[in-house]
Parts: C-alpha cells; sequence; structure tokens
C-alpha cells in the first residue's frame, strides 16, 4: 500500500507569550483578556468552514491552559515546551476546550458557573446609496454610534490592578432562592444583578460599566448588484459585551435612493424616453441612456405612444447571483409647445391633408369612433 496519504507533517510550537501576543510578565487578567479575544476570533462557531481557525483556537487555548496555572507557567519559564510537554500540559488531555472557554467567558456560553458575562446588543446602520453605486458596488465609511470595551479596565468595570470579588450574597451562582410559604422561588441575585460578581472599586473611565460611548468609523465594502432592504452583516461590530462579554453585531441596511432617470424592479431598470412627433411617424435612431454608457435605439415608423422597447442585458445583476436583467425604455410621443403662428397654420394645413373619407392614418381613432357610433345606434335603437 502506497504510505503517501499517511503522512503526517510535524510542526514545531510557537511560544506561548507570542500566540496570546503578551509580555512574560503579562498578569493573569492580560492572559485571560488576550485570551479572550482570540477565542471569540477563531472560535469554530464563527469560523465553521475554517481548518485554519480551529488550529488558532486551539493553539490559543493550549498557550492559555499553560501560562493561566503557576505552575506549569513556571516550568515553561524555565525549561520552555519540554517542561510541560512531558506533564500532558502541552498538549489537549488536560483541560478541554470547552472547560478554558467557560472559565474565560462564562454562563453565557453555557458555563459551568462563576462570573457571567453577556454578549453585547446588535446595531442596525441605515445606509443610503446611489442607484450607481447599488448596481456596481462601492466601498463606504460609516460612523457608528456605540458602547465600546473600556480600554482602561479591558471590560471588566474594575480599576485597574483589580478584579471583579464573588458576589456573597448568591456565593457566585447569580442567583438567589426566596422562600414564599410552601415555594421556593429563584431569583435574579439583587446584589450582583446575575453577574456573580461584584465591583467594590469601579474604573473611573467606564464607572464600573466596563463600556464606553463613543463613535467609530468603519469601511463597509457594499457588494454589487444590492438593493432596498438588503442586510450587510458586520460580525463582532456591533456593541461589546458587559463584562468583557463577546461584541454583538452591526447589520448594515441598504437604502436606494431615487434615481433622476432610472426605475428599478429587481434585476431590470425603466425608463421613459420622450420623442417628438415626427421620430414617431417617421421612425429614426435614438440615442438612449444606460448605467454603464450610451446605446443606439432604433424607433421604426408609425410607433404609438407607450411603446415598449427592451435592450438584453442592460439591467442589473442581482447580488444573489443569476444573469443581468434588461432596461425596458417606453417611448412618450411628445405633443409640441410654443408653436408659432406660421405652425399651426402647417399642422392644420397637414390635419386637412390626411382627413379623408377613410382614417387610413389614424387607425386606432377610426376603430374608436366606430366603436362610439355603434354604442349610440344601440341607445337610440
Amino acid at each position: 500500500m502506497d504510505p503517501a496519504p499517511f503522512r503526517v507533517q510535524v510542526m514545531s510550537k510557537r511560544d506561548y507569550y507570542e500566540v496570546l501576543s503578551v509580555s512574560r510578565n503579562a498578569s493573569d487578567d492580560e492572559l485571560k483578556g488576550a485570551y479572550r479575544r482570540l477565542a471569540m476570533k477563531y472560535h469554530p462557531d464563527r469560523n465553521p468552514d475554517s481548518e485554519d481557525a480551529i488550529v488558532q483556537f486551539k493553539e490559543a487555548k493550549e498557550a492559555y491552559e499553560i501560562l493561566s496555572d503557576p505552575r506549569k507557567r513556571a516550568a515553561f519559564d524555565q525549561f520552555g515546551h519540554a517542561g510541560v510537554d512531558s506533564a500532558g500540559g502541552g498538549g489537549f488531555g488536560g483541560a478541554g476546550i470547552r472547560d478554558i472557554f467557560d472559565e474565560v467567558f462564562g454562563d453565557i456560553f453555557g458555563g459551568r458557573g462563576g462570573e457571567r458575562v453577556f454578549r453585547g446588543a446588535d446595531l442596525k446602520y441605515d445606509l443610503a446609496l446611489s442607484l450607481e453605486e447599488a448596481v456596481f458596488g462601492t466601498t463606504s465609511k460609516i460612523r457608528v454610534p456605540c458602547r465600546t470595551e473600556c480600554e482602561d479596565c479591558s471590560g471588566s468595570g474594575a480599576t485597574p490592578g483589580t478584579s471583579p470579588e464573588t458576589c456573597a450574597t448568591c456565593n457566585g451562582q447569580g442567583q438567589v432562592r426566596v422562600q414564599q410559604g410552601f415555594f421556593s422561588i429563584q431569583q435574579t441575585c439583587p446584589r450582583c444583578r446575575g453577574t456573580g460578581k461584584v465591583i467594590s472599586d469601579p474604573c473611573k473611565t467606564c464607572r464600573g460599566e466596563g463600556r464606553v460611548h463613543e463613535h467609530k468609523t468603519l469601511s463597509v465594502k457594499v457588494p454589487p448588484g444590492v438593493d432596498n432592504g438588503d442586510r450587510i452583516r458586520l460580525t463582532g461590530e456591533g456593541e461589546a459585551g458587559e463584562r468583557g462579554g463577546p461584541p454583538g453585531d452591526l447589520y448594515v441596511e441598504v437604502t436606494v435612493r431615487e434615481h433622476a432617470i432610472f426605475v428599478r424592479d429587481g434585476a431590470n431598470l425603466f425608463c421613459e424616453v420622450p420623442i417628438s412627433f415626427v421620430d414617431a411617424a417617421l421612425g429614426g435612431d435614438l440615442e438612449v441612456p444606460t448605467l454603464s454608457g450610451r446605446v443606439n435605439l432604433k424607433v421604426p415608423t408609425e410607433t404609438q405612444t407607450d411603446k415598449l422597447f427592451r435592450l438584453r442585458g442592460k439591467g442589473v445583476k442581482p447580488v444573489r447571483g443569476g444573469g443581468p436583467g434588461d432596461l425596458i425604455c417606453k417611448v412618450v410621443v411628445e405633443t409640441p409647445v410654443n408653436l408659432t403662428a406660421k405652425q399651426k397654420d402647417m399642422l392644420r394645413d397637414f390635419e386637412k391633408s390626411i382627413r379623408g373619407s377613410k382614417r387610413t392614418h389614424d387607425p386606432r381613432a377610426s376603430t374608436w369612433l366606430d366603436s362610439v357610433k355603434k354604442f349610440f345606434d344601440s341607445i337610440t335603437s
């Protein structure tokens, strides 16, 4: 059997401090904050189709597992990976990924207790685009008001150098039992409001909330073909979570402004093209605008008002796939205005020249007059 399919690639491990991007004298809070950011970024639930993200997530988990344990950290500082691999700390046989994740993120991800963190709120932003921007795509800068993680306390709400303390009322559970007669009711702890922690020395910047109000500027890449009501999701760009929890998402909802010439309906574009009486009668070539340039439209002789002409492929290519739509032009015969006396006389002479016993030059009027005559005959008979 060919052994090639069973080849194993051996990779050297990176320094754990390098993995978490922290200094070698980083505090426990700094380690936890660094791991929290990496775990949120590379968590498999957020990157279901990325093998690389899974590897990054496991690498961050392994680094935090070692460096958060004083004994393992001391061994790693002295002997490197050799000091922890033999103890099982460098692999994945110690605390599981869920164990470490629960330790950092708490019950919001199904943890077993301890400090609770809460995911930040999702935000919505209305983005107005021109028709051209919606059809061809664009990159827009937006400024969004939101609550972001306090940099001074890394979202903990406690003064730097201190940490939230376990709530004495609920013993860190976030819930208390209240006896009412024969019934025992579990309620949210009134002291810690369900977080399991209390802050005795609040951060001066965020006043203990762990978040601050500010505006952030983002660059939004709008794909070609978006339409009214389409939403673009920016993962992790919503409000920061409470107690260092993961941020929510930002949903950018598209609104397309009215256009001076075109009206969009799905993949198709519509426009009205005014033409003169002479062009309608004799035919000719008209220059018609499209979103990608000008094209010539050949108008046949004896064209009537409201006649529709379809220009294939001159519409919109939808954002969800499929071929481009069409541009549909409706010609509207325009009645001349501001005529001189001479021009009016010429029109009267023209009118006399086409009037005869049979109305061969205006068949629709002739048919209509015949219908009117029959209608009145039926009434009087």
